[in-house]
């Protein structure tokens, strides 16, 4: 990687966007069949909302190395932005073949899968994706969503229970535990989650559905 690439990134890192595009500019006249050179304006593009223009310097710069991961994953993620679900599938999964091993890749195709409703196929890319980040309170989300899909609730509450500890104050987190402890016929403790979560968020209407649920029981 050039000075200028390295510098680039350090600027989009800081938020100086205008400088930041001003050395890419000056990376890609010089060198314009650099892949690495062209992924990053295409980073650059993508994080200014110029989907269609990023598109096509990540696909140029798979073009000029068709072993270059992160190429892929770009690609990946401006069809995930356009709901292109299949698409993104493709291109995270290659960015993967490609060599790319990190929790992002996993999680942005295990989510994929999850758009599409492949809870099945979505598991073991979440799971990978927890795995490498543990802290990543995102991931560790999803992936208790997943499995409850799956009706492997202990597992689902295990996830949930983790953000608890982490202190996620999250009004969705104590929702959903408040599913799993109802679909495992825990009433008092599905109670004490579904007002937890009304605690953080009054108006969560599916955590006053499920209480109202359970009060009439």
């Amino acid at each position: 990687m050039t000075d200028k690439n390295k510098l680039g990134i350090q600027y989009m890192q800081e938020g100086n966007l205008e400088e930041a595009a001003k050395v890419f500019t000056e990376a890609l006249e010089e060198n314009p069949n650099d892949p690495i050179g062209n992924v990053n304006f295409g980073n650059l593009l993508a994080a200014v909302g110029e989907t269609d223009k990023a598109l096509a310097f990540f696909k140029r710069a798979i073009e000029i190395d068709e072993q270059l991961a992160t190429a892929y994953y770009g690609v990946g993620t401006i069809y995930f932005e356009m709901e292109e679900f299949t698409n993104s599938t493709h291109y995270f999964s290659m960015a993967i073949e490609k060599g790319l091993d990190n929790s992002d890749v996993y999680f942005m195709l295990g989510l994929t899968y999850m758009q599409q409703e492949l809870f099945k196929h979505a598991l073991p890319y979440l799971q990978r994706a927890v795995e490498l980040n543990v802290i990543d309170y995102e991931a560790k989300f999803q992936y208790g969503l997943c499995l409850a899909q799956l009706e492997l609730i202990d597992e689902c509450i295990k996830q949930f229970e983790d953000l608890v500890e982490m202190q996620v104050d999250n009004a969705d987190v104590y929702f959903n535990l408040g599913v799993a402890y109802a679909h495992k016929e825990n009433a008092d403790k599905a109670l004490e989650m579904f007002n937890k979560a009304l605690e953080i968020q009054p108006d969560h209407l599916l955590a006053g559905n499920g209480k109202r649920l359970l009060e009439q029981e």
